[in-house]
């Protein structure tokens, strides 16, 4: 294994890598036609270490990352944690009844996570933690261009440019309470965001002139978000069984919105001509109903840590979902999660032999789409990862380390058997997490 100076040097290379990867990230276009339902398609939200391992979140837990998705977790904190991860996915979308495929990049800034171990020694000492989680991660993204040309009897041809952006975000703190075996965690905190969409008409005739119209929305919200999990372990002669359950509850979030349909031409210099506002209303207010999540699942550790594999269940309420009261093509949905974690190093294991000291994780995952266009759709994939450590094993069992986190999903939504269309998905997820030793001025190195 490398030393501390050539170890700092290399996390420092790794750390410019990864902030122009966020860079690129944050200033990428989207275009996902399928997030114009609800408030937007669905952010992945587990951390890099769980997507590797197919979304495995509801027992999980480790010292090198933050899992969010089960807030009791954070109660085995065992030092200050800086994680932060981005993506960036490839999405291929094929109709069932036409050889046409399109084909989107879209990209996120995943998360950016600091926990803090608050536990005492008096509290570690009667088997006890204590830590909390700040936060922030975008749950949902709106973000498409789609612009579809129909002929109409009459009329030459008719184009309707669909568009969208926004999204919904999460800021939050979350606090993890352990006494044994025994973990329990709540997650508070503030949601928001906006849905911009417009719908432009334009008739198209080569001897009659039409005017074009415009229908805008602007919907902008925000609200209290609230979650909370437990977890237990058992202590078997072979290992550890882990138990788990989390779930966030519906939440009704404030919202203020306002829409414009109007006529226009189109200018010479590339703008719009208004010629006619048809309807204009600003500052409705209503509210949106967000859906609730429950999941639950098991891991199991072997006693000399080599593997760690479970599955979870996961089922949410997008039957719920409502907009100002109105509903969406959306139903409720499920997924199944599996996966497994195998890390290579004993005690005995020579320094230099870095690849024994990675964590290998790869997982499936299996369930319905909560968007419901036509008839129901599953979704499907597969996913690998792996976790390279950044410092040395004799740093790391000092509890000073460093992860470069890694995971890749190949998935599908949609069936064959039906008229819809189906969706591919290829996404690569990078992340860093850290502990506050790398945080700490150094006398000597």
């Amino acid at each position: 294994m490398p030393s501390a100076r050539s170890t700092t040097k290399r996390l420092n290379t790794l750390l410019f890598i990864f902030t122009f990867f966020i860079v690129s990230v944050s200033h990428a276009q989207d275009n996902s036609p399928f997030s114009r339902y609800g408030l937007g398609d669905r952010v992945p939200q587990e951390n890099i270490v769980n997507r590797g391992m197919g979304g495995l979140s509801a027992a999980y837990y480790d010292y090198q990352s933050i899992n969010f998705i089960n807030p009791a977790s954070i109660g085995n904190l065992s030092s200050t944690i800086f994680d932060i991860g981005g993506d960036i996915s490839l999405r291929t979308l094929k109709s069932n009844t036409t050889p046409q495929k399109y084909t989107s990049t879209n990209t996120n800034i995943s998360y950016v996570q600091l926990g803090l171990n608050l536990g005492s020694k008096k509290m570690s000492a009667k088997k006890m933690g204590l830590g909390v989680v700040l936060g922030l991660r975008p749950l949902t993204n709106v973000g498409y261009k789609v612009n579809e040309n129909k002929r109409l009897a009459g009329i030459d041809s008719v184009s309707t440019l669909y568009e969208g952006s926004g999204g919904m975000n999460l800021a939050s703190l979350s606090a993890g309470f352990r006494i044994k075996n025994f973990s329990i965690g709540l997650t508070g905190g503030y949601a928001f965001g906006n849905k911009n969409t417009s719908t432009q008409l334009a008739f198209n005739n080569d001897t009659v002139s039409y005017f074009r119209s415009n229908s805008t929305s602007q919907v902008d919200f925000g609200g209290l978000y609230l979650a909370a999990g437990m977890q237990y372990e058992f202590q078997l002669q072979s290992g550890k069984l882990k138990l788990g359950v989390y779930g966030s509850m519906p939440q009704s979030i404030t919202a203020k919105r306002s829409t414009l349909d109007e006529t226009f031409f189109p200018s010479p210099s590339g703008g719009t001509i208004n010629i006619d506002s048809v309807d204009f209303k600003t500052g409705e207010r209503g509210k949106i109903k967000y859906p609730s999540t429950i999941g639950a699942g098991f891991t199991y550790t072997d006693s000399l840590s080599h593997w760690t594999f479970g599955a979870d269940f996961e089922t949410s309420n997008w039957a719920e979902y409502r907009l100002f009261e109105q509903k969406d093509q959306l139903q409720n949905s499920f997924r199944i999660k599996a996966g497994a974690q195998y890390y290579p190093a004993k005690a005995n294991t020579p320094a230099s032999k870095y690849f024994s000291f990675v964590k290998y994780r790869a997982g499936v995952f299996f369930g319905t789409d909560p968007i419901k266009v036509e008839n129901s759709r599953s979704e499907y994939g597969l996913t690998l990862g792996a976790g390279f450590p950044l410092t040395s094993f004799n740093r790391i069992r000092y509890g000073e380390y460093s992860f470069l986190n890694t995971a890749v999903e190949v998935g599908t939504r949609g069936n064959k058997s039906t008229g819809s269309i189906r969706e591919g998905l290829f996404r690569f997820s990078i992340g860093i997490s850290m502990n506050a030793r790398w945080f700490q001025k150094r006398k000597y190195d």
